[in-house]
């Protein structure tokens, strides 16, 4: 039966590491207001078509969506922040003094920083055999295969109708969060019915897609309001999209390099220098604010721009700026850095100066997700109507 939709929603999770304790923060505060409307038991999942994540935003994605025994979300958002804060020390171990600075920077030339195996045990453990096509609602989670030099698009839709990109969770987990540098690439094969194989040679989503916003688009466009499974979805009609895109950060008001300086950088400098990695944030950054233009400039085409709100906090200074640094301190930090944005106002980023500017006309990022928790739960309200009189 086609779904008698007034609208899809679109949740979207940049990538970011450690940072990923932002956007969770604010999936707590959004998954209480549904609460709030809707009793405890809602959860986020209930009330998304689509939810897309890079890199943390994929881990973040699948903890959303990965169904428990009883086909009830296996964590609440908070959970999700509590995760993140006792296992990212563990993923990310701390080394200190200057023997062991000398001694990292030569084995980062050599190797990735982490080994990953802590990651690996953990994800595998949390997810066992589940597989995409079990997911609660449909999933959007990119990865880059090296081999083939080329995007892998996991989704749950194509992984109901395609046993070799029906992988399990975990391995698009560790596929997607595998940044180079950091984390050593993932591999792993699927296998059909018929015994057919396809070997996956994947690394950190980030290379393809940061911010995954337009993807998950894309992804209706062209998977779901075709097949009129959205019948009442109009793709020309920005008011049919309800979009919320959550950044993980980012450190431009730190102006961390210049002309100068990177005129004097050779490809180990491009890679890693003071701390931080040019080549890598240039890319993933480049990549996020491409999207958030596009879309918002569509949004705004379409006289919709209410349906569209992007949450990203780009002061960033220091180590809060890092994917790595998982001391208690920077992690606590992080989660009060997401409590903080809720309070700002709802902000546009300026395509003169890069940086995101608070939009006076506008409320708080919290005031805006509590308008779009009353018309997600309107929305779902509608359709469980259509459902029961059906």
């Amino acid at each position: 039966m086609a779904t008698q939709s007034k609208m899809v929603s679109v949740l979207s999770i940049d990538g970011g590491g450690v940072r990923g304790l932002i956007p969770a923060t604010i999936l707590s505060c959004l998954e209480t207001k549904l609460q709030e409307i809707d009793g405890p038991d809602s959860r986020i999942a209930d009330y998304f078509d689509v939810i897309a994540g890079t890199s943390t935003g994929g881990l973040v994605t699948t903890m959303l969506t990965a169904p428990s025994t009883n086909n009830r979300p296996m964590w609440t958002a908070q959970d999700i922040v509590d995760f993140y804060i006792e296992h990212c020390p563990k993923i990310f171990p701390q080394k200190k003094g200057l023997f062991s600075s000398i001694t990292n920077i030569f084995h980062d030339l050599m190797k990735p920083k982490y080994d990953g195996k802590y990651l690996h045990s953990l994800v595998q453990t949390m997810l066992g055999e589940a597989t995409l096509d079990q997911t609660l609602t449909e999933v959007v989670i990119p990865a880059f295969d090296i081999k083939l030099l080329q995007p892998n698009i996991f989704s749950t839709n194509e992984a109901k109708v395609n046993a070799l990109k029906n992988a399990k969770l975990s391995d698009i987990c560790l596929s997607t969060s595998a940044a180079p540098t950091f984390l050593p690439p993932h591999y792993f094969q699927t296998k059909n019915a018929k015994g057919q194989t396809r070997s996956f040679n994947l690394v950190d989503g980030a290379l393809a897609a940061n911010n995954p916003t337009q993807l998950a688009i894309n992804h209706i466009l062209k998977e779901i309001v075709p097949k009129k499974d959205y019948v009442n979805v109009k793709p020309t009609d920005g008011t049919s999209f309800l979009v919320i895109s959550l950044g993980t950060g980012t450190a431009k008001h730190e102006c961390r390099y210049s002309a100068a300086a990177a005129g004097k950088w050779g490809l180990l400098d491009w890679l890693c220098i003071n701390g931080g990695t040019p080549l890598i944030d240039a890319l993933t950054q480049a990549s996020s604010d491409v999207v958030d233009i596009h879309v918002s400039s569509l949004f705004q085409a379409l006289n919709a721009e209410n349906n569209y709100l992007r949450i990203q906090d780009d002061t960033l200074m220091g180590e809060e700026a890092s994917v790595d640094v998982a001391t208690t301190k920077n992690l606590q930090k992080l989660v009060q850095i997401g409590k903080q944005l809720l309070k700002k106002r709802v902000s546009m980023v300026n395509l003169e100066t890069g940086k995101f500017e608070e939009l006076e006309t506008k409320g708080t990022n919290e005031e805006a997700l509590a308008c779009f928790a009353k018309l997600l739960s309107d929305e779902r309200r509608h359709r469980q109507t259509i459902v029961s009189v059906d």
